[in-house]
């Protein structure tokens, strides 16, 4: 239990939400057969960027989860794992927090992804992979991570904050209010940490000119 609710009554009732959210959202008629399924999702998470709703507008799409998916690919062509469950999972990784917020995005964004999945008859078994990456995708969130595909969704959304410094600027001195030299220590700072959850020296021999470059402009 935390702070009075258990995480499996929580997500009983967000699932509930979740389920009549995404019933709404299927307006259009279901995908061809042979349209693939990764350009589908990716449609999807575009499309749910775009929307006047959006916790954070379109710029998550541009700068976290393009630059995401590409480093899910070259960690998958490096190390293995099921390139579609990884590729599905990092489009949708981040669902939760572009429809409902950060809080508890990764159960939300879970949720989201088996209602759309299953909306698409993609295989249960394959949906429950998907559910356990997202879920297990967040560093604030330690978890057990068992197979190499939850692996890489985490490695690659931590990699992708290197890409993306004017973001975490933002978010500092926006949505944080801090002044110009509290944002400038926030920010390396976090991508200290950021580099310190790096497990993989196929991805800190791809970040490592990018982590030592910030980190001299920051000092």
């Amino acid at each position: 239990m935390r702070g009075g609710v258990s995480e499996r009554f929580k997500e009983t009732v967000l699932k509930t939400v979740i389920s009549e959210r995404v019933s709404r959202v299927r307006i259009s008629p279901p995908p061809q057969k042979n349209m693939d399924i990764i350009e589908e999702i990716r449609n999807f998470v575009e499309n749910e960027c775009r929307k006047p709703e959006s916790k954070y507008g379109y710029e998550p799409f541009t700068f976290h989860f393009i630059p995401m998916v590409a480093y899910a690919d070259k960690l998958t062509d490096k190390l293995g794992g099921d390139k579609e469950i990884i590729l599905i999972s990092a489009w949708l990784h981040d669902i939760g927090s572009i429809i409902y917020g950060r809080e508890d995005h990764h159960i939300t964004g879970a949720l989201i992804a088996e209602e759309k999945l299953k909306s698409l008859d993609y295989p249960d078994e394959k949906i429950e992979l998907v559910k356990k990456c997202i879920r297990n995708h967040r560093g604030s969130c330690p978890s057990e991570m068992n197979s190499i595909e939850e692996q890489i969704i985490a490695e690659a959304d931590v990699m992708s904050n290197f890409d993306n410094l004017p973001g975490i600027f933002k978010a500092a001195l926006v949505y944080e209010g801090l002044g110009q030299g509290e944002a400038k220590e926030s920010v390396r700072k976090k991508l200290e940490r950021k580099w310190e959850q790096l497990r993989f020296d196929d991805s800190k021999a791809m970040i490592r000119p990018k982590y030592e470059a910030v980190i001299l402009l920051l000092k």
